[in-house]
């Protein structure tokens, strides 16, 4: 049951289908997830890197289509956390919001290195190797997304629009570029496809979590449904769309690396892959291009996933299970600033600890893998509290056996397969910060369980209850026809 303990909530119908398509392919960050993580996906199971895509998509569509069908009978800032504790139990609802916010907070930093130290690329490239620089600049780029966040949604998804358009159309370009360069370092094979690339179990498991990175952020038009028009339907079909063509270009781009680039060329390169790949294909401009479109697509991301995790924090300082001033909203903006202020002083305190570092490619590398267990974790509790939610429908038709238990179902238990099977390949830093960072969140739950907050008292989410309750409210909800003026850039 969502509690409301202020009276301001955030502003509705701000956002319509094609700004909410945007936000989900920003959110899954398709430059910066190919130049942050090809290096490492490759050094995890070679060229078995568009396999490893593949094998992940599939169970990746299954929780999509869990978010999709939750989000109809449940508009909350808050997602999974909402989801996953009216049906399962709260404490596993609460574990799963606090998985997002804290992997979310760790991006920050993770975020943003990559974008100081390929803006100072641009300048000199022997300034990208100093890590202090490059996290101070990194830096930089998050407080200017933290103000854009801070403005509202409007301000931020005319600024995504840029962004992502800009991103898109260098992307796309390449990948043409791609199939016509003719030279190779490696023929095409059609294994590359296939499970004999992997290293056992493990080994596949360890590359289907890195994949799991690379998919992750299209989850924002979920927490973004109480902004959204007509959110029952436009979170998931924009999630859908967004995977959908991400996907597309993760594979093409992992494969034009593998064909172009030798295997020493990708494990020097770390971070640089997409500059290096440039440079081969359009000498003296191709690399330039395409680091250009990795900053925007970082800078990007940065700004979806600080909407993220505000708003999850924004329905747990409602519910009152974090500090109830998270839920408060800015008169002026209707953002919720004091999630946002909250985030910015964590990450920066992140940041100091990161220019202390020696390596950006290795904090990259420990970031991502416990990202991927955080993800793994709650994309997997959202996936079975689907089955839950509409286990009294599933048997009256094919289609609603399929998609709303049959691939959830797989997609949920392939997610929490990945996360058992990688503990035994991680380092300790990556299982430090991926465990402890959950672990961390049971002092808080216990915490507000203890004070008494509503959210450890849910309402049991129920599709059949739920449905009909929106079918009877939609004749006195139902707006006129024609463009709404209140959200943003819809076309």
């Amino acid at each position: 049951m969502r509690t409301t303990t202020h009276s301001r909530g955030l502003q509705p119908n701000v956002l319509g289908t094609f700004d909410t398509i945007v936000m989900a392919v920003a959110g899954s960050a398709p430059a910066y997830s190919l130049a942050a993580t090809t290096a490492v996906l490759f050094g995890a199971v070679g060229y078995a890197g568009p396999a490893a895509l593949l094998y992940c998509a599939i169970p990746m569509l299954g929780i999509v289509l869990a978010y999709a069908r939750l989000g109809r009978i449940d508009v909350n800032a808050g997602a999974g956390y909402s989801w996953v504790g009216r049906t399962l139990h709260p404490f596993l609802g609460f574990l799963s919001g606090w998985a997002l916010v804290f992997a979310a907070t760790v991006f920050m930093v993770a975020g943003s290195l990559p974008a100081g130290s390929l803006t100072l690329s641009l300048i000199d490239p022997a300034l990208a190797e100093r890590t202090p620089l490059a996290a101070a600049v990194g830096a930089g780029w998050f407080l200017m997304m933290l103000l854009v966040v801070l403005g509202g949604a409007r301000l931020t998804v005319r600024a995504q629009l840029v962004m992502s358009g800009v991103e898109m159309i260098v992307l796309v370009g390449f990948v043409v570029a791609a199939v016509l360069h003719r030279g190779s370092a490696t023929a095409f094979d059609w294994s590359w496809f296939g499970f004999e690339g992997f290293d056992g179990p493990q080994g596949f498991a360890a590359g289907a979590l890195i994949a799991a990175f690379y998919y992750w952020g299209w989850d924002v038009t979920s927490n973004l449904s109480e902004e959204t028009r007509n959110s029952r339907r436009t979170a998931g079909l924009a999630a859908l769309v967004g995977v959908g063509f991400v996907f597309v270009l993760f594979e093409a781009f992992t494969v034009a690396v593998n064909v172009v680039l030798s295997k020493e060329e990708i494990r020097t390169a770390g971070p640089n892959v997409l500059a290096v790949l440039g440079e081969e294909i359009w000498p003296g401009v191709g690399g330039k291009l395409l680091v250009v479109a990795v900053v925007l697509s970082t800078v990007a991301t940065l700004e979806t996933t600080l909407l993220q995790v505000t708003r999850s924090l924004f329905a747990m300082g409602r519910d009152r299970t974090l500090p109830a001033a998270l839920g408060t909203v800015h008169r002026r903006w209707n953002t919720p600033w004091v999630a946002i202020a909250t985030v910015g002083v964590a990450a920066t305190v992140m940041f100091l600890a990161a220019a202390a570092a020696e390596s950006v490619q290795r904090i990259l590398s420990d970031a991502v893998a416990a990202i991927g267990l955080q993800i793994a974790f709650y994309y997997g509790l959202a996936g079975i509290a689907a089955v839950v939610a509409y286990k009294s429908l599933l048997l009256r038709s094919v289609r609603n056996f399929v998609l709303g238990g049959l691939w959830p179902l797989l997609g949920s238990g392939f997610m929490l397969w990945c996360f058992y099977e990688s503990l035994g390949e991680l380092s300790t830093t990556a299982l430090a910060i991926g465990l402890g960072g959950l672990l961390l969140g049971v002092v808080p739950l216990l915490v507000y369980w203890r004070k008494g907050s509503d959210y450890y008292r849910p309402a049991r989410l129920d599709a059949v209850r739920a449905l009909a309750a929106t079918e009877a409210s939609v004749p006195t909800a139902r707006r006129p026809r024609g463009r709404d003026k209140s959200y943003a850039t819809d076309f």
